[in-house]
């Protein structure tokens, strides 16, 4: 079953609000097996509305519109909907009922046309709405679907997983399985030319790359008859990527970097703690995110003047002539010193020029060293990043949560 998805809101083409719905929905279409061919927003207009959903009609054998439920002239979604079907508006006594007792429950008078979101098209399965006043309905007519489905996030989610999932779950004659791989320290495109036969070849499963800053995904997606079908067929692709590309797969269930290490530190009990100073402070932040880290963390110090470096961590003022405050040699003194300084189990220094002042030709903007001291001994790693200053600092964090990662793996 093909499936078109219709946001309503003039907010939406405004740029006012972000629509969250059609993300939400289709991922819960594609876990039903249902395929999701379009997605279209519209505004409150009444021919535009009605341009949309007959087209989507032509296209799609299930439509589902979020958002023009509401009491206002501008709610004109199931209006119009029952036009395009031919079904009169009849009053829902359940839904008026309902909507009379919200308003006596507020100790609010209740409007006029407060009692237009109680007239639903004749015939509709109607959808209740837990957390609101509208409710939604489904019209199945001419062997198409037609599910209506507030808008506000919060209603649409509730109606649709309480009445809307078993609903369709009638429809489906198969799931659709994904696992997504994330990987650090290759590029999109490096990537797709290491899996090209097998994106190429592709059938079922399916095989997508994703590129944000600093990582790349890869999901594997699979319509099957059942969950362990779906599974066998996922982990035969996985296991052919792991086979090429292993070395740079930090998750095999869609984690985030910092998840991953924090699990890894949580595990091992290790405690942790940093000296940062390019980064200012946004490693042990990304850090902090994640509940239950206290076990772990211990301080984090921004070291951010050399004179900083010398009294929280004692790096000498000889190596800070000699050698400067970006390079191996201080990065190393300051994880020693913090180490000296805090007896963690782990310390990690970073220093490094995050632009877009005060690079050199011998230490240009984005030279970065990150320093970690662990089980008696110290590694560095120096590092050369393009960017302004947000991404050389970010991408730094990045780093620095991937070391600590493989260090601990």
């Amino acid at each position: 079953m093909n499936c078109s998805i219709i946001s309503v809101g003039t907010e939406i083409l405004f740029g006012q609000i972000i629509n969250t719905n059609a993300v939400y929905l289709s991922q819960q279409l594609n876990e039903l097996g249902l395929n999701v061919y379009y997605h279209y927003t519209v505004g409150d207009n009444s021919d535009r509305l009605k341009e949309t959903l007959a087209y989507a009609m032509s296209k799609s054998d299930l439509i589902i519109t979020t958002g023009g439920l509401g009491p206002t002239q501008d709610d004109l979604t199931k209006e119009i909907i029952a036009k395009v079907v031919g079904k009169k508006l009849e009053l829902h006594k359940p839904s008026y009922e309902k909507i009379c007792k919200y308003f006596k429950n507020i100790k609010r008078p209740m409007n006029k046309n407060n009692l237009k979101q109680a007239y639903i098209p004749k015939d509709s399965i109607v959808l209740p709405n837990d957390c609101g006043t509208a409710p939604g309905f489904i019209i199945e007519n001419d062997g198409k679907i037609i599910i209506t489905l507030p808008g506000p996030p919060k209603e649409m989610r509730a109606m649709f997983d309480s009445y809307v999932k078993d609903y369709l779950r009638t429809k489906s004659e198969c799931i659709i399985y994904s696992k997504v791989l994330r990987f650090f320290g290759i590029g999109e495109s490096a990537l797709e030319t290491a899996l090209t036969d097998l994106i190429s070849n592709q059938t079922n499963p399916t095989i997508a790359t994703y590129a944000k800053e600093g990582e790349v995904s890869v999901r594997i997606t699979m319509k099957a008859e059942n969950i362990d079908e779906a599974n066998r067929g996922v982990e035969l692709i996985i296991k052919e990527i792991k086979n090429r590309l292993s070395q740079y797969i930090y998750s095999y269930d869609d984690e985030e970097l910092v998840e991953v290490v924090a699990k890894k530190l949580l595990e091992k009990e290790c405690s942790i703690s940093f000296a940062e100073s390019c980064t200012g402070g946004l490693i042990s932040s990304k850090l902090t995110s994640i509940s239950g880290i206290s076990k772990c963390l211990d301080r984090s110090i921004v070291t951010y003047s050399n004179e900083a470096k010398v009294q929280e961590l004692g790096v000498s003022l000889n190596t800070l002539e000699k050698y400067g405050a970006v390079s191996e040699e201080t990065a190393k003194e300051m994880a020693l010193g913090l180490k000296e300084k805090t007896k963690s189990d782990l310390c990690l220094a970073v220093t490094g020029i995050a632009g877009p002042t005060g690079g050199t030709k011998e230490k240009p903007v984005g030279l970065v060293y990150i320093a970690i001291a662990y089980e008696g001994n110290v590694i560095c790693n120096k590092y050369n990043i393009w960017g302004d200053r947000n991404k050389i600092r970010n991408y730094t964090t990045m780093l620095a949560l991937n070391m600590i990662r493989l260090i601990l793996k």
